[in-house]
């Protein structure tokens, strides 16, 4: 990452804990940049996380305060540090089992009652720690260990979930976006108030595996070739939209009230 990033990075961590082709060592070094762009004193932050393949982003990793908690509970723990403390920057990372899943409720509430906590959701549309079960945001068709025939159930479109309860800046990117992304999350937290930002990110050893995506370069490919800009998309048919997932910003509440 680069003798700059050093400083925000626990030493004596050996190894990642992310399998090969996993997306979430990039997200990990977004996050970073981000903070070091901004100049953040990250002593002045509070990193929580849940359960799950994506909880490991801060912990062990962030040499900086961190909550490893319950699962589905990271956003009830990041309320409770920012009451007890309204001064922390208080930022969740998290993934989409754990977010919108277990903790959906928790989401949802926190974007209604706009408290000022920043949530950073990986989502490799899958359960992918506890071995590749069907999640809230796997595509329909998609086979898990738990849907061996296809999933027959629609998934949430976290944005629209979000944006409806009332988010303050909410947006989805994937890591084959970096410099967008990372824009977007210096703008999350630059912004008062709640805000949420859906990363895709791809698990070839679940989801990749069992829908013939099945190495990293395949996956990588298949978020490039399926991810398009919002404003690009303004411009296709909803049978060319068919399949597709859509990236950009869906609120920014702060720039539509300029």
């Amino acid at each position: 990452m680069g003798r700059a990033m050093e400083q925000y990075l626990r030493p004596g961590i050996p190894t990642t804990p992310f399998c090969p082709g996993c997306g979430h060592g990039i997200l990990l070094g977004l996050i970073l940049r981000s903070i070091h762009a901004l100049d953040i004193d990250i002593r002045e932050m509070v990193f929580v996380s849940g359960i799950g393949c994506a909880a490991w982003i801060p912990s062990p990793h962030f040499k900086a305060d961190t909550l490893h908690t319950t699962h589905g509970r990271a956003i009830a723990f990041a309320t409770g540090a920012k009451l007890y403390n309204p001064k922390l920057r208080v930022m969740v990372i998290s993934g989409d089992g754990d977010l919108s899943s277990i903790g959906g409720n928790h989401l949802i509430h926190a974007a209604r009652r706009d408290i000022d906590v920043k949530v950073i959701c990986a989502n490799n549309m899958i359960y992918g720690m506890t071995g590749g079960q069907v999640a809230a945001t796997t595509p329909v068709g998609s086979t898990t260990s738990t849907t061996p025939l296809g999933n027959p159930d629609r998934p949430f479109d976290l944005c629209k979930l979000v944006e409806a309860a009332g988010g303050r800046y909410v947006a989805r990117y994937s890591v084959t976006q970096p410099l967008v992304l990372m824009e977007s999350i210096k703008k999350s937290l630059s912004v008062r108030g709640f805000s949420f930002i859906e990363v895709l990110s791809p698990c070839p050893t679940h989801f990749g595996s069992k829908n013939l995506l099945e190495s990293a370069a395949k996956m990588m490919e298949w978020l490039k070739e399926n991810c398009i800009p919002r404003e690009e998309a303004e411009a296709r048919s909803p049978e060319e939209l068919e399949g597709k997932i859509i990236t950009g910003e869906w609120v920014d509440v702060e720039l539509d009230t300029s």
